[in-house]
């Protein structure tokens, strides 16, 4: 987001836990000292938003497992071009 020139406009964390609630502990972002481990489930939900625009969020779910990151979302990451 930065590299892209949009910084300015992320003024969130990166996401956060899920479980009983949709957001739960510990959160993604710069603040947050409590550790994840194997076995919970979190979202990575970038998003930027253009004052008088709009803005965009794109959020997908993991698992940690104890080797890795196991993608649970299916909606593909690619891009789709609509002509009006």
């Amino acid at each position: 987001i930065t590299d892209a020139g949009y910084g300015e406009y992320f003024g969130h964390g990166l996401g956060h836990s899920l479980g009983l609630d949709v957001h739960e502990m510990p959160a993604l972002n710069k603040k947050c000292k409590d550790k994840a481990e194997p076995g919970m489930l979190f979202t990575v939900e970038p998003g930027i938003y253009l004052p008088g625009w709009g803005g965009v969020r794109i959020e997908d779910v993991y698992m940690i497992k104890p080797d890795g990151l196991l993608r649970l979302t299916h909606t593909p990451n690619s891009l789709l071009e609509l002509d009006f």
